[in-house]
């Protein structure tokens, strides 16, 4: 009955794109709250659903908001996760970072070191080259005007020549059954490649994200290093992170 119920429960969603837990509970008179709940947990583990703060929508219909929307978004967060991300960074050594807003924050906190910088987001390059020090590099390829990155083939092509020693990747939706998701597929290509070429891999993860799921995984917890988040999060997933053999800042 429960697997039958979340069924209907996941195609009333997916025909509205997005719905409310008032519209759910209308819909589903006979359950309690609680039970229905449960059962949009489930959906989101399994990958139908994104479930939000007052409702839950489709996976098909999820998509990153646009670049100035996000740098508006949980400015702290960002600020707390680039100071973290900092005690990592080593004097002469390779780094990568993607394009996503955080990775923006930490460009304006980076200090002037001699570092190899590779980056698929033109307005992080920007930011990075008001340092001295740094080699900044701009991946070839085409930008998508949404989310002011750049990918496609020559940026993979370009990607799978170097070598970087620690990777900063940003991340859209988490769960440690479903793992670390984007909102495009080029996205996706090019944070799992980066992730597979890294010494050592850094995924960006504000304590929101885990109430997201987006529709294409990059990575599993499995292949990650370090996690970092703004805030504490919730110790079940700590612990997955941990068995996983992730460090938590």
């Amino acid at each position: 009955m429960n697997k039958l119920r979340q069924e209907i429960m996941k195609k009333f969603i997916e025909d509205r794109n997005a719905v409310t837990i008032r519209q759910l509970q209308e819909r589903f008179p006979d359950v309690s709250l609680m039970t229905i709940h449960r059962d949009l947990d489930v959906l989101t583990e399994n990958g139908s659903i994104v479930k939000f703060r007052g409702g839950a929508r489709s996976v098909r219909h999820a998509v990153d908001p646009e670049f100035n929307v996000r740098m508006r978004e949980n400015v702290a967060g960002k600020m707390e996760i680039a100071r973290k991300a900092l005690e990592l960074i080593q004097p002469h050594s390779s780094v990568f970072m993607d394009a996503s807003t955080t990775n923006l924050a930490l460009a304006r906190r980076m200090p002037d070191l001699n570092l190899n910088i590779f980056t698929t987001g033109p307005s992080v390059a920007i930011e990075l080259c008001k340092l001295q020090n740094p080699i900044v590099t701009l991946c070839c390829g085409t930008v998508n005007r949404k989310n002011l990155a750049v990918s496609g083939q020559n940026t993979l092509e370009m990607l799978d020549k170097i070598n970087i020693d620690l990777a900063f990747i940003g991340v859209s939706g988490c769960s440690a059954e479903v793992g670390l998701t984007c909102g495009t597929e080029s996205d996706m290509l090019v944070k799992s490649m980066m992730i597979r070429k890294a010494r050592r891999s850094v995924a960006m993860c504000s304590k929101e994200k885990l109430s997201c799921l987006m529709p294409y995984t990059f990575a599993k917890l499995e292949e990650l290093d370090y996690l970092i988040s703004d805030e504490p999060l919730p110790e079940t997933f700590v612990k997955a992170a941990e068995q996983a053999g992730v460090t938590v800042l």
